[in-house]
């Protein structure tokens, strides 16, 4: 459980109807494997003791003993074993019948739910044996040795106190009030729910668009232990769909038709965080609270950790983000160039990634205002490290869009100005560097002025992250449309645009997207190839937009970041690598918030971002010293 990190299970046992004694042997079984797991909190599904297709022989008094006897048995054979357990079994209360589920823990019987909403529409009957729980019931029931006590309550972890569950049957979630909604706001980020679900066309799917929409709008981990093989097929057929969501994404699903355990590694600090990002998360914690005792170590990882968390990994949903991205960049630009009534925009390219994103983002905008691309005033200002490379697929670019292009060399401008403030031209220091990118923003702006249009900024949003950007050089701009934008995702941008285009179009953007991340701003090689490589100097972006991700979108701290690194990024880069840039991300995005302090206008396009306007607002001289602080502590 270190790190927020808990492993749960969803169990599916093979199952006798009405034969309370096979079935408990089963649910054992599946404890203990899910035990030998790690995992420390297993759900089965409704009425996993004796089956949910008794039909009338629930009212039989041999039944319910057997089920008494049997989750009594439960309780003493797994008490050895540091794991809860969630079982469905029918319990006699005050003369009525209640469809329950019973919290096991350590050999306790830590407490029960009953079902609150019973079904008696279509294939279900359950009113026929079933009472729902009225609201304020309290009962203790015996069961053999051990008494069991009967009411709502959320079950809290004493050792993890934020670790707090709360439980659903069946068809508490299906309808429009759900318990989850007062569990979640008491405490639960958990919600286990009990179910036998009937399979029938179509059901699976929304079965799980229920869930994963549950899971978001209550920011918890909802677990759905479905009955499976064994179930009477008389008039239904159960498939034993788990499923395990978190804050509105599927963890783990089962197949159907089979069965066993479905296992997910739950974020319960992530939620956490999610509820307190999102103000508007209500708490009134009116629901009691019963515990039971985990021991907290270390949890054995399962759990998938994409490298580019920015990036969806299929391919259909990736070509889908980029058309929607471009769309919501081109219509940011679109709308601030119809409010100022501009006609003329002007940007500089480079030839680079950035450049190229920024002037397709143009282009579309430009199309839809119908406007002439001619309007769109691509400015190349070579200097001392420009390329041959990059200057011609610049020129390539502008060219195939059929957008103006104007070259300025600022040779002469800033070897003028280096002499005006006595600097060397030797000194390939940070002053040689940004003297170029401080009149290449001077260049733009006047054009612009000249133009009557505005400067579109190229930046990215990893760059303003690491504060990788001249300050009042290409840190400013009139609209910064890559703003939002991680590398990792620029570079996919642009590939889409290429897949989508022909001939000569295509063809450069291929070569932009081959050519290696620089700001040109030291000489090329001998042999006229890029020098100064910025993933040499600053390290790898997939890397930083890692960090970056989990850092700001759900405040993770860098031993955190660094443990679920070592595992997105196995077999790629070693232990040390990796918490070298980390510590580089962390001193850097620090240092260089005075930039993000006063960034230009620009779209938002997803979760993570760092206008001072919106989601980012941080002092510019906060101190980095307790996140440094715990790499340090970090072993490897």
């Amino acid at each position: 459980m270190k790190d927020g990190f808990i492993k749960i299970a969803c169990a599916t046992p093979e199952l006798k109807v009405a034969d309370c004694k096979f079935n408990a042997d089963r649910i054992i079984e599946l404890i203990k494997e899910a035990h030998g797991r790690g995992v420390k909190i297993v759900c089965f599904p409704e009425l996993s003791v004796t089956g949910y297709t008794c039909g009338d022989l629930f009212l039989q008094e041999m039944l319910l003993t057997s089920a008494k006897s049997e989750l009594a048995r439960i309780i003493e054979e797994t008490a050895n074993l540091d794991i809860v357990s969630i079982v469905g079994v029918p319990l006699a209360v005050c003369g009525k019948l209640c469809n329950c589920a019973v919290v096991i823990n350590r050999g306790e019987a830590v407490g029960a739910i009953a079902k609150k909403n019973i079904p008696n529409y279509s294939e279900f009957y359950e009113v026929r044996h079933f009472t729902p729980a009225p609201d304020g019931l309290s009962a203790d029931i015996s069961v053999g040795k051990y008494t069991l006590h009967l009411e709502d309550r959320v079950f809290v972890c004493r050792e993890l106190p934020e670790l707090c569950f709360g439980i659903e049957i069946c068809e508490d979630m299906w309808v429009s009030s759900p318990p989850s909604e007062r569990l979640t706001t008491s405490g639960a980020v958990l919600i286990f729910n009990l179910s036998a679900s009937d399979e029938v066309i179509g059901k699976a799917d929304y079965r799980r668009t229920l869930i994963k929409a549950r899971s978001g709008s209550l920011a918890c981990a909802y677990a759905y232990a479905d009955c499976g093989i064994g179930e009477s097929t008389q008039d239904m057929v159960f498939a034993g769909h788990n499923i395990i969501a978190e804050n509105g994404s599927v963890l783990s699903e089962s197949k159907h038709f089979t069965g066993g355990l479905t296992v997910a590694d739950i974020d319960i600090q992530k939620l956490g965080y999610e509820r307190r990002r999102m103000n508007t998360f209500p708490a009134s914690p009116d629901i009691a609270a019963a515990y039971f005792s985990l021991e907290v170590s270390e949890t054995p990882l399962e759990r998938y950790f994409p490298k580019t968390p920015f990036v969806p990994t299929d391919k259909q949903a990736l070509d889908s983000r980029c058309e929607e991205i471009l769309t919501m960049q081109a219509v940011g630009l679109m709308t601030r160039l119809k409010h100022i009534g501009c006609k003329n925009v002007v940007l500089g390219l480079s030839g680079g990634l950035d450049s190229t994103l920024a002037l397709i983002v143009a282009v579309h905008a430009f199309d839809m205002l119908g406007l002439d691309r001619r309007g769109i005033h691509s400015i190349t200002m070579p200097c001392f490290g420009t390329t041959g490379r990059t200057y011609n697929n610049a020129c390539k670019l502008a060219a195939a869009y059929g957008t103006t292009l104007e070259e300025i060399n600022i040779c002469a401008a800033v070897t003028q100005h280096l002499a005006d403030i006595g600097h060397s031209l030797d000194a390939r220091d940070v002053t040689f560097e940004n003297a170029q990118a401080r009149e290449r923003t001077q260049v733009l702006m006047d054009k612009a002025n000249q133009l009557g249009g505005i400067v579109i900024g190229t930046g990215d949003l990893s760059e303003l992250a690491l504060g990788w950007a001249t300050y009042n050089g290409d840190h400013m701009s009139m609209y910064a449309v890559n703003c939002s934008i991680p590398k990792t995702l620029v570079r996919w941008l642009v590939n889409y645009e290429a897949e989508i285009s022909q001939g000569e179009l295509s063809s450069v953007l291929s070569d932009i997207l081959d050519t290696p991340v620089s700001p040109e701003l030291l000489p090329p090689e001998n042999d006229g190839t890029i020098s100064q490589k910025t993933e040499d100097i600053v390290g790898p972006y997939e890397l930083h937009d890692f960090f970056m991700y989990y850092m700001l979108r759900f405040g993770f701290s860098p031993s955190k970041i660094f443990r679920i690194a070592r595992i997105a990024f196995a077999g790629e880069y070693a232990d040390e690598v990796i918490l070298k840039w980390l510590r580089t991300f962390i001193r850097r995005f620090f240092q260089q918030q005075f930039k993000r302090s006063c960034l230009p206008d620009g779209p938002k396009v997803g979760t993570v971002t760092l206008s001072p306007r919106g989601d980012w607002r941080m002092p510019s001289d906060a101190s980095a010293q307790m996140w440094l602080n715990e790499i340090d502590l970090i072993e490897i």
